[in-house]
């Protein structure tokens, strides 16, 4: 079966700094695969070059085609979309305005945005009742709503989450990732980059642990959850024995 997302050998360089080396993972059609690590692992380097925004050596696969010289518009148009780290919405602008802003790669009009905007709504309650609102003024878990929910508005089929916990309570983070579970369920396949072990393995289907931008280890994700190695340094129990 042909991998959705095929990353081989994947190396980025910031000048003569290598933050990612040698990375190779896959995803299959409808799953969720977690990378997990350490800050400055190479987590958010991994996801950038995965959607073209960093130059990057190695072999990047959606759907058997090759990514190389396909630019960030060209690869949102395959079905790919990024929810980066700092959400990186647009302040000044309503919640409608960011996600009508979303699906413009899609050249959205008419009954066509209305009927995609009444599903995002429809997912997300709280982004109906603050339409009208300008971005900045929402709480944390209201912008990580409307980063996904723009995201949605591109009907991505590979959607990639960057720390989408990052500076959120605990049961804000809970709702997020059941939103992200339904969104699988509903055929939309994940890549999900998270801080947060515990969370990230109890979500996803196969994780991988990213460690000074290499693979440590990789597996079913409720494997990783009871190795000793990752219990120890990433989910706060267990003996670490080096």
């Amino acid at each position: 079966m042909t991998a959705m997302l095929e990353i081989s050998d994947l190396h980025v360089a910031y000048g003569q700094v290598e933050a990612v080396r040698g990375v190779s993972l896959s995803l299959q059609r409808g799953q969720i695969v977690s990378v997990i690590g350490p800050n400055g692992a190479g987590k958010t380097t991994l996801l950038a070059a995965a959607m073209g925004l960093l130059p990057s050596t190695g072999t990047l696969r959606f759907e058997g085609e090759d990514l190389a010289g396909l630019d960030v518009e060209a690869r949102v148009e395959r079905g790919i979309c990024l929810v980066p780290e700092r959400r990186e919405l647009f302040g000044a602008m309503t919640v409608l305005d960011n996600l009508q802003l979303g699906a413009y790669s899609k050249r959205l009009a008419g009954s066509a945005m209305r009927q995609r905007l009444d599903a995002v709504y429809a997912r997300f309650p709280r982004l109906a009742e603050r339409r009208a609102q300008r971005a900045e003024t929402l709480s944390g878990g209201e912008r990580q709503m409307l980063a996904v929910g723009r995201a949605l508005m591109a009907a991505p089929r590979l959607l990639m989450l960057d720390e989408p916990s990052l500076g959120l309570a605990p049961l804000i983070v809970q709702e997020i990732l059941a939103i992200v579970r339904e969104l699988r369920k509903e055929g939309v396949s994940i890549l999900l980059i998270e801080q947060n072990a515990r969370a990230a393995l109890d979500s996803s289907d196969h994780g991988y642990v990213l460690e000074t931008g290499e693979i440590a280890l990789a597996g079913p994700s409720h494997e990783l959850a009871s190795d000793p190695r990752v219990q120890a340094t990433y989910l706060g129990s267990g003996v670490h024995d080096d």
